[in-house]
Parts: structure tokens; sequence; C-alpha cells
């Protein structure tokens, strides 16, 4: 994945299957706690969340928290929403996005759906990367706990 792009290239075998548009962080990329920045290196997917749920669906916590983001006063004011599927990403570079203040999987970093789908193609996070909530399902549904993916700038 390439921040300066947003994109993200999804490979299996050495064949690129999928371009995807995404949205990374308003902030500069960084791995530090509380920075708000998407960060960079070596990351795999260690939880996948929203298995068999309905297209659109919010999550707080986690947890399914409404049936569609448009049913929901927090898209009404226009807030970024986690919505449809979850890939959480844990760091694999001990000191630079694994351990200590550091930590992408303590960040809470995901991949998910956004209810936002027009701003993706340029930065509008708060750290995770968002997707169109079809390219989040398709994605959930090709890549297992375990994949790999590498953030650059």
């Amino acid at each position: 994945m390439k921040i300066g792009e947003q994109k993200l290239w999804h490979f299996s075998d050495g064949q690129l299957l999928k371009t995807y548009t995404v949205s990374t962080s308003r902030a500069a990329p960084s791995c530090v706690r509380d920075s708000l920045g998407t960060p960079t290196g070596l990351h795999e997917v260690c939880e996948k969340i929203g298995e068999g749920e309905p297209l659109g669906t919010v999550f707080k916590g986690r947890k399914p928290a409404a049936a569609h983001f448009s049913q929901t006063p927090e898209h009404a004011e226009g807030k970024n929403l986690i919505t449809t599927r979850i890939l959480r990403l844990q760091g694999l570079e001990p000191g630079h996005n694994r351990g200590g203040d550091r930590d992408s999987f303590e960040r809470f970093i995901y991949i998910h759906g956004t209810n936002k789908e027009e701003k993706l193609g340029t930065p509008d996070s708060h750290g995770c990367v968002l997707m169109a909530n079809a390219d989040i399902l398709e994605l959930f549904g090709r890549v297992d706990i375990g994949t790999r993916l590498y953030i650059e700038l």
C-alpha cells in the first residue's frame, strides 16, 4: 500500500489481483500513539471482524452497533464511521510499529469500510485505511489472518 498514492494493491502468489482506492490519515504518516497518523512498515491482518453482517453495518468497539450508517446521527453529523468489515492490523517491526508507544495493534489500526466513500483517494482518516464498503467486503473474503501488508509513503 502506498500512502502518497492512496492505493492498496492486493497481490496473491506474486500476481496483482486488484487495485483499490483508499483513504489514509489526514495527519502525517506516523507510528506513534496519539499521532492520528497512518503507520508505515510491515503489518499483518491479525483479526477479521464483521463476517455475515450487512453492507454498511456500523461498528463501535468492534461490535455491530447499527444496521446501516445512514440510520445514525453520527453519519448525519458528517463523522467518519467504521463500516461493513474490519481487518485489524498488527505491526511486525519491533520499535517501529510494534511495542511501546509505536504499536499499531494497541492503536486499533484497521482497514475498514467508510460512510464517506466520496472522500476516497484523499487523506481522510484518523490513522486507519478506509475503503469503499463493497471493496472491503471483497477484500475481507480474499484475505486470511496472517496476510501481510506493507505500508509505505
